[in-house]
This record gives structure tokens, sequence and C-alpha cells, in this order.
């Protein structure tokens, strides 16, 4: 609030005090010899002097009081979204939306989190102001993971963060009522909802700082305030809710935030519940503070991504919904399944006062920074009650739109699971060599999948699949967002820790394998097989498709630094690319059926039935050829796809500076026997990617604070 520079009742009395001493002057002046007239004369003048004196540094004091409420701190805003690619109508409504953001101030930064090239390229438009943030945990149809969004605002150093939909509108009121909330020394957490509407007939000028009508007048804020009386009211029940906090290092709420889908429900609810319930900070609804809107929608398609948008209706709908409200219902209080959003305090103006308003207690009171902590119950009922309750009149309506309980839609849900066939999974996920990579797992390796997904997102490896052997591994994988589909063949009983290299376990589990390449290169697909267990240091796509048709590529097992690498049992099954030719095709029909009457496991097979037993088919130190389909076996060079064994490089102090050295591409983590000694290894050796505690892939931003994301288009 703007201060005088000088207090009118103050200078009052130093007007008084002056003018007592001027009539005191002239009363000894009618009383008094020309000797003590002097002595008062200077007596007066010194007098008056100190007065003067204490007025100046009066009024310094003042002005200097002034100018702190005149040049106030704007707080550094970062405002998050994730928006779909900026194409057909949604890609018009975000434009719109985003530019309305940054005209608001020069002190709103904007983090897109997008992997999509349409985003990339709107950014680049906007200088630093406008940043995209690939670098977070997406499904693989581009969805992002809420639980990354909010990990990634949290390292992002700024005084408010905001969460917000992508085609949400924001109007001048917003950045006042976020520059009001920062004052408060509480922690807060603020949450509103936009208003959906039908009709604007308002355009954004070219800068995004004004609204303009058709005749190129500005919009004024009544007419801002018809169109919104008009249209439907808000609900904190959507999903399209605004979300505002504090950047301190206070978290939103306590324990761990499940790794829900992003726009497909829950998770807003479940936040601002937890928020209330751990009492941190003080969580407010700004509803009617904030004027905010989106255009009316009916498909409600903002946050389809574009593979997304490749899938029906159906395919792309109840699976994420419906693993968001499993989530919903494991994680957090139990409060949450009875959430009411009627007892937050609502944020209000009224004749230029901000006013928090309690609709259940019917309580209203002004707001002092330091006392946000009243509305924990010492919060006292003011006797203007009714007249401010009249000037907020329709909070009572929303009162009743808030009782968000969530119990009913929690307890009987449906089970979860893709409504994709493995042919439609292929159909979005393969590369445009209509290759895919292929991995295959129990519930045991889960967390070593998960280190060897976050590897291949960093690598920017989109075209995976993988193959669940059980129903543990499909769930868990399903909401890892992952593109997965369950073996109907695979073996029952799979041990948890007993089923390494050498197990009757493992000679059941790698027969799988086989059988599932066989089936995708029959389909048309190009398969890369990968054990979970392959740390890839690079992409080794490129360096894979420069083996022609009738080429298997394969990883040598053999340990010893010089010699051949085509000795007999030296193909490793759990690292190959099979092109889909009629050779390959016919040579992988030849293992699956050898290994199928065989009492061990299938890498035996690949060999003995390729390059003959014995090796009888070998060519060279480095190759065999199938006679019956001329199939040709390409042992690949070891120093660029190193196993376990070869020149004990797991083993090195600094595996990767050494990896890097040799030029590998990837590293095979075998030669070990045992699940808890091959986590060890890879996890101590720092090739390791997932956080198993939060469920996020690690990024270096999570390693370091930083103050802007890596552009990396």
């Amino acid at each position: 609030m703007t201060r005088n520079v000088t207090c009118p009742a103050d200078l009052a009395v130093s007007e008084e005090v002056r003018m007592i001493v001027v009539a005191y002057m002239r009363w000894q002046l009618l009383h008094f010899t020309p000797q003590v007239v002097l002595q008062l004369g200077l007596w007066s003048m010194w007098l008056s002097g100190f007065i003067l004196i204490g007025l100046s540094i009066y009024a310094t004091h003042k002005l200097s009081t002034f100018n702190k409420d005149e040049i106030k701190y704007h707080p550094k805003i970062a405002i998050f979204a994730a928006p779909a690619p900026f194409t057909g109508s949604a890609g018009f409504r975000q434009r719109i939306a985003i530019r309305s953001w940054l005209g608001l101030s020069p002190d709103i930064t904007v983090i897109l989190f997008s992997q999509h090239p349409s985003v990339a390229a709107f950014a680049a438009n906007f200088g630093s102001r406008l940043f995209v943030e690939p670098n977070i945990d997406f499904t693989f149809l581009g969805t992002p993971f809420f639980h990354s969004m909010v990990a990634r605002t949290q390292s992002f150093e700024s005084d408010i963060s905001v969460l917000i939909d992508p085609e949400t509108i924001l109007l001048p009121d917003f950045v006042s009522t976020l520059n009001y909330a920062y004052e408060s020394e509480n922690d807060w957490l603020l949450v509103a909802s936009s208003r959906n509407v039908s009709y604007f007939p308002f355009n954004l000028s070219d800068d995004g700082k004004y609204w303009l009508k058709k005749d190129g007048k500005m919009v004024t804020t009544q007419e801002f305030q018809e169109i919104l009386d008009q249209s439907p009211q808000w609900s904190l029940c959507e999903d399209r809710m605004l979300l505002a906090w504090n950047s301190v290092e206070l978290p939103l709420h306590n324990g761990v935030l499940p790794p829900f889908l992003y726009g497909k429900g829950i998770h807003n609810q479940w936040v601002i519940s937890e928020a209330l319930s751990c009492q941190q900070r003080f969580v407010f609804d700004a509803s009617w503070t904030i004027s905010s809107l989106f255009f009316n929608d009916p498909e409600n398609l903002s946050n389809q991504s574009g593979k997304e948008s490749q899938l029906s209706g159906a395919e792309r709908r109840s699976w994420e919904s419906v693993g968001n409200s499993r989530l919903g219902s494991l994680y957090g209080s139990s409060c949450f399944l009875e959430v009411n959003y009627s007892g937050l305090a609502n944020l209000v103006k009224c004749d230029g006062q901000y006013l928090f308003v309690n609709t259940t207690e019917n309580i209203v009171y002004p707001v002092t920074y330091e006392r946000l902590s009243f509305w924990k119950g010492q919060i006292f009922h003011s006797w203007r009650l009714k007249k401010l309750m009249a000037c907020v009149g329709g909070l009572k309506l929303l009162h009743r739109r808030l009782d968000c309980s969530l119990a009913d839609q929690l307890k009987a849900l449906p089970p979860l699971d893709f409504p994709f066939s493995l042919e439609s999974l292929l159909y979005v996920i393969a590369d445009k060599n209509k290759t895919v990579v292929l991995a295959v797992a129990g519930y045991s390796y889960r967390e070593m999948l998960m280190s060897w997904v976050c590897r291949l997102r960093r690598l920017r490896v989109t075209n995976f699949v993988v193959c669940a052997l059980d129903y543990e591994t499909y769930q868990f994988s399903v909401l890892q967002g992952l593109p997965v589909f369950n073996d109907p063949s695979a073996p029952s009983n799979i041990s948890f820790n007993d089923c390494h290299f050498g197990t009757k376990c493992f000679q059941r589990v790698t027969k799988a394998k086989s059988r599932m390449v066989l089936q995708i290169l029959k389909l048309g697909y190009n398969v890369l097989l990968s054990d979970v267990d392959v740390y890839w240091f690079k992409n080794p796509l490129p360096s894979l498709y420069t083996y022609g048709p009738s080429v298997l590529a394969a990883q040598s097992d053999e340990y010893k630094a010089t010699g051949a690498i085509n000795l007999p049992r030296r193909l490793n099954s759990g690292f190959y690319f099979a092109r889909s030719d009629s050779s390959t095709i016919a040579a992988m029909e030849k293992v699956v059926e050898h290994a199928a009457t065989s009492g061990l496991s299938e890498q035996p097979s690949f060999y003995d039935t390729l390059c003959g037993a014995g090796g009888s088919n070998r060519i060279g130190d480095d190759r065999c050829v199938e006679p019956e389909t001329n199939l040709t076996v390409h042992f690949l060079d070891r120093n660029l796809f190193p196993n376990g064994a070869y020149l004990g490089l797991w083993q090195k102090k600094n595996v990767r500076r050494d990896c890097a050295k040799k030029g590998c591409l990837v590293l095979h983590n075998n030669w070990i026997s045992g699940r808890l000694k091959k986590l060890e290894r890879q996890v101590l050796s720092g090739l390791w990617e997932y956080d198993t505690g939060t469920r996020m892939c690690m990024q270096r931003w999570d390693r370091t604070k930083l103050t802007k994301p890596t552009r990396i288009f």
C-alpha cells in the first residue's frame, strides 16, 4: 500500500511546538531588557535549528518508508505446463493461453514439458522467457508423469511455482493475487479453478499484453466480468485446475507422490488432500481472485500426444484413469477418500481489501501477512459479517459444488489392462525402419527393467516394447507407462531370486524370448532383442542397420581377449538383431523348435542350430552360415558390444570411462551369478538410471539444482 511522505498528525504536533516557541519569544521581547532579548534570540535560534534537524530526520525516515513500499520486490513466477502438440484446434488454444501468460508480467517464465518438435518450434519464437523441458518421465504415448513434473518444478529456482492446464487463459488479477500471497510469511499452496467459456469475442494483442475488441479498443475489467458471469460455475473437482505455491524447500505434502499420469484425473485432488492433511502449508482457494478461463472443448483432447492421436478413443481412455484411481487408493492418507474442499479458505477481494472466507463456519476476516495461520482455529467472527458476505454472496453456491468425495469412485475399479493388441502396440512404437527393441522381464527384475527403460529414454530411444512374463510385471509396467504385453505361454512359478544363468527357471524363461521374437518377425517388424541387464552407452541401432538382409547380428560371449569369437556356444542370445526377412524367420523357427525339445536354455539352441554342433558351420573367426536357410550369423565386435567377462570391464574403477575409451555401445551385465550380485555391480558402477523410492528416472536436474532447463531441441 502506498504511504504519504509526511503524516498530517505528526506535522500538526510539530507546528504546535513551533507556535508555542514563537509566542514565548514574543512575550520575552515585551518584558525583558535588550541583553536578555539578545540571549533569548540566541537560544531561540538554537532551539529552532534543533527542531528543523528533527523534522528533517523524520521526513527522511518517512521518505525511506515510502520508497520501500513503492518499489516492492516483484517475485519471479515460473509457470509449468504440459501442452499437446501444437496442431489443430488444441494448438490454437494453447498458443493463445501461453501468450496470455507471458503478457502479464516480465517476471514470468514459462516452462513447457514436451518432447514433440512442434512445441520446440513454438517456443523458439519467445526467446529466454519460454523453455521446453523434455527431460522428465513420459509414457510411451507421450503423456507426462505428474510426479516427474512436480519434481522438476521443485528443482527450478523461482519465487513462485505454478502448474496449469496448457489451454487456460490468465487475466491480470493472476499476478496481483500471487504478488499479494508472496508477501505472506507463511508457506502456502494456492488452488484455483477456471471458467469454461463458449463465447469470448476478444483477441489478444500482438505483444500479448492487452485484450482487444473487434473495433480495436481495449477490453475493460467490467467487460471481462460480464463474460465470466455468463459462464457456468467452476468446480475444484475437475482436472483443469491451477496449483501455485511459494517455492521454498518445504514439500507440498508428506511422503511420496505416486506416478500419476498428468491430465488423467485424481492427481490434483490427491495433492490438495495430502497438503491439507499434513498441515505444513496454508491451503486456500483463490478462484474468486484469479480470473482464468478456457474455451469449451467437447472432445477434451488437450493432453493428447502425437502417438496417442493414432489410437481410437477406446484405446486411449479408461486404462489411464483406472491407473490413476488405483494409485490414489493405494497411496497417501485415508483422508483422501473422503476429501471435501468446502473447508478450504477462500481468498476474495471486497472494496479493494483481500479477505479470507469460510463458508462452512460463516467466518470472514481480513488478511494480515503475519496471521494466515489464524485459519487453524483462532479466527474471530467479524461484526461486519453480513456486509462482507453480501460481497461474496455467490460463494455459498460454490460451497455446494466442492464436495469431491471420491470414495465411491475408488471402491470398485475394473482390472488394470491395456486395450492394445500386440499389433497395435508395434504399429505405434516402431521406428521408420519398422524396427522394435524387445525386452522380456519378470517381476524380480522390474527395477532393472526400469533402469534399462530410463537409459533408453535418456538416449531418446522410444521404439521399445516389453514382454511381461507375469501379471505383476504387466501391471507394474502399465503404471510406469511402458508399452507392454503379456506372453500367454510364459512359464509360471518364476523364482524371485533363483532365476539366473544355469537354473531351471532361467532355462524356461529364455525360451520365451525366442518365441516372442519369432512372433514379431512374422508380423513384419525387425527386432533388436536386448536383455534388461544390457547397459546402453549409445544407441546401437545405427551400427546394427549396417548389416543387411539375411544376417543375424549377435553378441559374442567369448571371454578370452584374443582369438576367435565364434567358438562353440559363444553366441549370446541376450542381445541380437534380427531382420524380418524369409531367411531369418525360417532360421528362427528352427531355433524355437530345437529349444522346445532341449533340456537346456535357448542359448545352446541358437548356436547348435545356426552354427552347427561343435561349430561345423563356422566361417572365419566371427561368422557362421546356416546352410538350409542361408542365414549368416555375425558375431559383433566385443570392443563395441562387450560381454560381462571381456577385459574385466566391470571390475574397472570407472566403468563408464574405460568403456568410452573402448568405444563401447553397450555393456552386458552377465558372467555373474545371482540377481542381487548383478544389481549390486550395476548400481555401484554408476550405471543405474532409476530411483526406486520415487519411481522416477534419474535426471541431471535431480542431482544439481538448475536455474533454467536445458534446451535440447
